[in-house]
């Protein structure tokens, strides 16, 4: 057998049919030194060529360039969704953070439906243990989600969830001071700044805001807030095109973590997608707030080319 046929049957059997190198060895009687050399020459002669796949070479492309256009720290983009778009970011988000986590890892967690699909993936996917703290009040959304997900692992502990015992919003900006200062509320709002990960959904200012279906504010609220010039929220707290936090009556009334602190925390994940949301996004992550960003292909392509 003439050494260049010899060549091509090692890097045949290497990568076509996935044997190892000491099969290949015994198999055509050739040491394993000489199977590592025939390899390396294959390379090296363009017997063998790596191609990555180009629908994933081209999500890696776009994955650089959102981290280059705003300054991330970090980015995962997934095909877009013909369904159920925030389900499968959400799926994309509890893969992604379940692979960064570390044992006795403490995650912040915020507020609204995709939230609540990524606690659901991430706890079916969870080996290690950790923590969950929330952001805000509210506790419905979370324990929902943490509950029946924890029912499913009989190793998950309840007790490693630490919710803030209060509604989301209350009626006056007194009231929700007074809560801030109860012991119990403070202990779990001192306890999000030591998290590791913090994990934020980016909402739009429209019908579809977990704060709007819930029925925490109505429709002349949403008025209200566009003529302020609102285009979107984090935690309940409304933002305009430019990331600038807007001052209104009812962010005081919120029991929630401030985006101000938001910004001084690192390993910020914010996960969002779909056209609807694309303004909301933008400013979210010129605000300086998000540190990485989990969504879809076309909402990705569509940051790029609109903004």
């Amino acid at each position: 057998m003439v050494k260049e046929d010899m060549i091509f049957k090692v890097a045949w059997y290497y990568y076509m049919e996935g044997m190892t190198q000491q099969q290949i060895s015994e198999l055509l009687d050739i040491s394993r030194m000489k199977v590592v050399s025939f390899l390396e020459q294959a390379r090296q002669e363009g017997m063998v060529q790596f191609k990555v796949r180009s629908e994933q070479g081209n999500r890696i492309k776009l994955e650089k360039m959102i981290i280059e256009k705003y300054g991330l720290e970090d980015a995962y983009i997934v095909p877009t969704s013909p369904d159920n778009i925030n389900k499968s970011i959400a799926k994309a988000a509890a893969q992604y953070i379940n692979e960064k986590l570390k044992e006795d890892d403490f995650i912040n967690i915020g507020y609204g439906e995709t939230i609540s699909y990524t606690l659901h993936y991430l706890l079916s996917y969870l080996e290690k243990k950790v923590s969950f703290i929330s952001l805000a009040g509210g506790v419905s959304v979370y324990a929902n989600a943490l509950i029946g997900s924890s029912q499913q692992r009989n190793s998950f502990n309840p007790a490693d969830i630490y919710l803030i015992p209060s509604p989301l919003i209350l009626s006056t900006p007194e009231l929700a001071e007074t809560f801030c200062k109860e012991k119990s509320v403070k202990n779990i709002m001192d306890m999000t700044q030591s998290s590791d990960y913090t994990i934020i959904g980016i909402g739009a200012l429209n019908r579809d805001a977990t704060i709007y279906k819930e029925g925490h504010i109505s429709d002349s609220d949403l008025r209200v807030l566009e003529r302020k010039g609102a285009i979107g929220d984090i935690l309940s707290q409304f933002y305009d095109k430019d990331g600038n936090i807007l001052d209104v009556e009812l962010h005081k009334r919120l029991i929630s973590v401030k985006l101000d602190t938001l910004k001084e925390k690192k390993n910020v994940i914010g996960i969002a997608g779909g056209p609807g949301k694309l303004p909301s996004m933008h400013a979210a992550l010129i605000s300086g707030i998000v540190d990485i960003l989990i969504t879809d292909e076309e909402s990705a392509q569509a940051l790029l080319d609109q903004y």
